[in-house]
Formats: structure tokens, C-alpha cells, sequence
């Protein structure tokens, strides 16, 4: 006797996309943490620029060309440095101050905001000055001049952004979004673009995807 075929159902590509980054993620996780900071700092970058060359453009000012360079630096340390320290870092958060804990809403903010940002901030300044080939002079130039200005931004601008990323976005697809340094547009668009991806990924995780239990598993 025949059996009534059933119409297979239509997945959207964006779904299917997600799909195999989750599968990413569980396979390859650092890696894939880290590929996906780098191409996001370089996307910070250069709509950093873009927006810098309309500016000036509409000011009457000369625009200068894209700075290839920069966008690569910018990749370089999402991809090297970004990924995989966020990846340990949260991965620890998770064992140290388990959700067990009835104070680890208020210990995890504050061992980001306190201790993690400001380390990561100085380590930025630290890697850039090496990709710019610049001596420890500018480095300490830098460090006087915008260190203490651009953590007390990162501090005030980024603290509740990075509340609801260490308690509530899954640890899988979390990222090191607030504490990307507030140094200039570049940065701030690169962690615009971090806050984006991470809480659509917690959203579809949790809403869009039935078989999230699937990846929650993910190797550490």
C-alpha cells in the first residue's frame, strides 16, 4: 500500500547558515571563536573608515584611501588574541562562579569590568603597538595619553551590555564583545557588531532552534 508522502519543510537559508555555525562551534570551537572576531574587528574597521571618509567628505575635507593595513591588524588580533582568550576566559567564569552560586549575577560582572576588561585593554595597546612595528616609547605614549580615558568609556558604555552577555548569552557563543577597547570607531563598531551577533545568536538558540539542547554539549 503506497504512503502519502509529506512535503518537506522549506528551511530558510539564514537557518540553515546557523545551523552549521552551531555546528562550527561544537567541532571547532576556538577556531571557529576566533575566525569569527577576526572577520568582525576587520568589519569594524572598515565601516569605521567608511564612515570617517563620509565625514570628511561632507565636511570638504581630503579623503585619505582605505587603510588596507589597518582592517588587517584589526583581524590579526581578533583572530589571535580575541577568540581564544575570550573562549577561556568565559569557559572559566562558568567554573568558577557556577549558576549554582546565588551571587554569580553580581561576581561575573564584576570580574569582567574590573579585572578582565582592564587586562585585555592594556593587551590590545600591547599587541597593536607590536603589529604597527612601533617601539615601547609609543607604547608608553599611548598608555598616558588614552588608556585610563578609553577604559573608563568601556566602563560606562559597555557595563550593561556585558551584564546580559556573561549571565544570559549562552556560554558556546559568547564573546569578548564590551571588552574590545574604546579607542575609536573602529573598535566601537567592531563591539556593536559583537553585541549584535551574540544576542541574536542567545535569541535564536533559545527561540528559533529546537534541537539547541543538541550543541549544548560543546567541547571546552
Amino acid at each position: 500500500m503506497p504512503v502519502e508522502s509529506l512535503p518537506v519543510r522549506d528551511v530558510s537559508l539564514h537557518y540553515r547558515l546557523l545551523q552549521q555555525y552551531l555546528v562550527l562551534l561544537k567541532k571547532y570551537p576556538i577556531l571557529t571563536k576566533s575566525v569569527t572576531s577576526g572577520i568582525l574587528s576587520a568589519l569594524g574597521n572598515l565601516l569605521s573608515q567608511t564612515l570617517e571618509a563620509r565625514k570628511k567628505a561632507k565636511n570638504g575635507a581630503p579623503v585619505t584611501e582605505v587603510d588596507v593595513a589597518g582592517a588587517a591588524r584589526y583581524a590579526i588580533y581578533g583572530f589571535l588574541v580575541t577568540g581564544p582568550v575570550s573562549h577561556y576566559f568565559y569557559q572559566l567564569m562558568e567554573v568558577w562562579m557556577p549558576t549554582t552560586d546565588p551571587l554569580c549575577i553580581v561576581k561575573r560582572l564584576l570580574l569582567d569590568r574590573l579585572f578582565f576588561a582592564p587586562g585585555f585593554l592594556l593587551l590590545f595597546y600591547f599587541v597593536m603597538n607590536i603589529l604597527e612595528a612601533k617601539g615601547w616609547q609609543d607604547f608608553e605614549k599611548k598608555m598616558r595619553g588614552s588608556y585610563w580615558t578609553a577604559l573608563k568609556m568601556n566602563w560606562k558604555v559597555w557595563t550593561p551590555f556585558q551584564f546580559i552577555n556573561v549571565n544570559f548569552v549562552p556560554v558556546q557563543v559568547r564573546t569578548s564583545l564590551p571588552s574590545c577597547p574604546q579607542i575609536n570607531n573602529a573598535s566601537h563598531i567592531s563591539s556593536c557588531l559583537y553585541v549584535s551577533l551574540c544576542l541574536f545568536f542567545a535569541f535564536s538558540s533559545e527561540c528559533c532552534l529546537p534541537t539547541w539542547s543538541h550543541y549544548s554539549g560543546m567541547p571546552t
